[in-house]
């Protein structure tokens, strides 16, 4: 049943951005049982040409906190909204394909102005801080997985998605 509504779910968010004259595409590959994703936002731009607005990338593993979320990018020129679309696709996709329910990130270190506004912007998004991941030698594999030091924060995916689905659904 849950599966059902969450289909559902996902197929409005394509009617939505279609709507709106967006292409909502989720791309997955399983190698080695995991989940490696990627959701993508584009434009039309003529009969055989698109523009990338806008993607998140990750991975999941089979457990309720396996989501982890790599990579996200919106185009400047993107249209308001398209990284609320972004994370409510994510999310969507997570709780109807994996048993995930928690997703980890990271606020990467890259400079006290940034890394502040990354944690915001997280904990805006419903995420709350879990540790620092430093130089220490217990950091050193979350250090690898996601390329430096940081926040890493963890989420709930159905808080993330009604909070981004909320925002996502505001008038333009």
């Amino acid at each position: 049943m849950a599966k059902l509504m969450t289909t559902s779910r996902l197929e409005s968010l394509e009617k939505e951005a279609s709507s709106r004259g967006l292409l909502l595409r989720v791309q997955i590959r399983r190698p080695l049982n995991l989940w490696i994703f990627r959701v993508v936002v584009a434009e039309a731009k003529g009969s055989n040409e698109i523009q990338l607005l806008g993607e998140m990338k990750g991975w999941a593993f089979h457990h309720k906190k396996g989501l982890q979320l790599d990579t996200m990018k919106v185009s400047r020129q993107a249209p308001r909204g398209v990284g609320h679309l972004i994370w409510c696709a994510t999310m969507s996709w997570a709780l109807e394909e994996t048993p995930c329910q928690k997703a980890r990130l990271l606020a990467i270190y890259d400079e006290n102005n940034q890394h502040f506004k990354l944690k915001n912007y997280f904990s805006r998004r419903g995420f709350f801080l879990l540790r620092d991941v430093g130089s220490s030698p217990i950091d050193l594999p979350l250090r690898v997985v996601w390329g430096g030091a940081g926040a890493l924060m963890i989420g709930d995916c159905m808080s993330v998605f009604k909070k981004s689905y909320e925002l996502w659904s505001m008038p333009t």
